[in-house]
C-alpha cells in the first residue's frame, strides 16, 4: 500500500512551510491565489486523500463535485452591536458567509436592542421557521444567551458573556487566543527593567477581556514580577461612550502610574492615550502602551500602537466550520476554540 501523503510532503515537494499548504488546502488566513493554486495542483498530483475524487483544479473549486447534497435554509446573526463598530466582523463575515453558502445556507443579520435582552424576546426580524442555527456576536448578556440556548437550535457564541465560566452556555464557544502574547510583552518588557505594569479595561465586559486580565496577571507571577492592585484601573464604568471620560478621572486620581499599561483592546489603548495626554504624559517617553486586536486605528495613531493582531478570516472560517459541524452532529460534546493571535511590536513601547 502506498504510504499516505501528509502536509509535510506536499511542502517539502514545493520547497514551502507546512503552514503554506495548510492554509492552502483548508482556505484559511492570506495567501496568493497563485500561491494556492500551485498548492492544490501538487496535492492532486500526489494524491492527498482529501481530494481523492479530484482528476484537476476545477473540481475543487466546484462545491457540488464532492458528492454532498446541498443544504438549505437561514443562520442567523444576533449581534448586541451594530457591526459597523467591530473593526474585524465585515472580513470575519464574508469568510463565514462564503464558507456556508457553498452548502447552500444564507445568513440573515439581526440586532439585539437592550429592550430584546430586558424582555428576553427576539429580534421582529428574526424568522425562527427557516432558521438552522444562531450565531452570536457581541452578545454579553448571560440570561439573554441562556435564553437562546434554550430554543433548541444549535448556537455559536463569538466571544461570550464573561459569568460563562461558572454558568456554561449550552452552546460552542469561539475565541482569539487571548493569552500568549500578554505572556510574551511581560516577559520581553521586564527582560528590558520595566516590572512596574498595569491592566485597563472592564474585566467582566466579556470573556475575552477576562482573559486578557488573567493573563496579564499569570505573566506576572510566572515572570516573578508583583502585581500591584494600585497600577489597575478595571472596573471603572462600563465600555460606552462615556467611558473615555471616566478614564481621565481615574488616571487623575492615580498617585503613581506604571511603566506600562496593557489594556483590554485597542479602544481602550486609545482612550488612555487621550487621557494622558491631557495631563501632559506621553507615550512612549513617560509610560508604554499595549493593546489588542490590530485595529485600523493601532496602525495610523501617533504612537503607533504594539498591539495583538487577531485573523479575521480564520475567525470566519471556524465560525463557519463549528457551526456546521452542530447542525449536522447536534450530539457533540460543546467545545471551545481559540484562534491564533500575532504580537506585533510598535511605537507605544518602544524603549530609548
Amino acid at each position: 500500500m502506498a504510504a499516505k501523503v501528509t502536509l509535510q510532503d506536499i511542502a517539502d515537494a514545493l520547497g514551502v512551510s507546512r503552514n503554506t499548504v495548510s492554509k492552502a488546502i483548508n482556505n484559511t488566513g492570506v495567501l496568493a491565489e497563485a500561491t494556492r493554486q500551485k498548492v492544490l495542483e501538487k496535492a492532486i498530483e500526489m494524491g492527498y486523500k482529501q481530494f481523492s475524487y479530484a482528476n484537476s483544479l476545477g473540481d475543487i473549486k466546484n462545491p457540488n463535485i464532492s458528492g454532498k447534497p446541498t443544504a438549505s435554509g437561514e443562520i442567523a446573526l444576533f449581534s448586541g452591536n451594530f457591526l459597523n463598530n467591530s473593526h474585524f466582523a465585515s472580513t470575519m463575515l464574508d469568510k463565514f458567509q462564503h464558507e456556508i453558502s457553498l452548502l447552500g445556507y444564507s445568513l440573515t443579520m439581526h440586532r439585539v436592542d437592550s429592550n430584546n435582552i430586558e424582555t428576553h424576546t427576539l429580534p421582529l426580524s428574526y424568522r425562527p421557521d427557516n432558521t438552522k442555527a444562531i450565531v452570536c456576536i457581541e452578545m454579553f448578556d448571560h440570561s439573554y444567551c441562556e435564553m437562546l440556548c434554550n430554543l433548541g437550535l444549535p448556537i455559536l457564541m463569538i466571544d461570550a458573556p464573561v459569568a460563562s465560566y461558572w454558568k456554561p452556555l449550552s452552546a460552542d464557544v469561539l475565541l482569539m487566543d487571548n493569552f500568549s502574547n500578554i505572556y510574551t510583552v511581560v516577559n520581553d518588557m521586564s527582560k528590558k527593567g520595566i516590572t512596574k505594569i498595569g491592566f485597563v479595561g472592564q474585566v467582566t465586559h466579556c470573556r475575552s477581556f477576562y482573559e486578557r486580565f488573567i493573563a496579564f496577571r499569570e505573566a506576572m507571577y510566572i515572570n516573578n514580577i508583583p502585581f500591584d492592585e494600585k497600577y489597575c484601573l478595571t472596573e471603572i464604568h462600563p465600555h460606552g461612550t462615556e467611558y473615555r471620560e471616566y478614564l481621565f478621572e481615574a488616571l487623575k486620581g492615580l498617585k503613581e502610574l506604571p511603566e506600562l499599561f496593557i489594556c483590554a483592546n485597542d479602544f481602550v489603548a486609545l482612550d488612555l492615550i487621550y487621557g494622558l495626554k491631557r495631563l501632559g504624559i506621553e507615550c512612549p517617553r513617560d509610560i508604554k502602551i499595549f493593546g489588542f486586536d490590530d485595529s485600523p486605528e493601532s496602525k495610523i495613531m501617533t504612537p503607533s500602537l504594539s498591539t495583538s493582531h487577531i485573523h479575521s478570516q480564520i475567525i470566519g472560517y471556524s465560525a463557519a466550520n463549528l457551526v456546521i459541524s452542530r447542525i449536522e452532529q447536534p450530539d457533540l460534546n460543546y467545545r471551545i476554540t481559540y484562534t491564533e493571535t500575532d504580537l506585533i511590536y510598535r511605537e507605544s513601547t518602544k524603549i530609548e
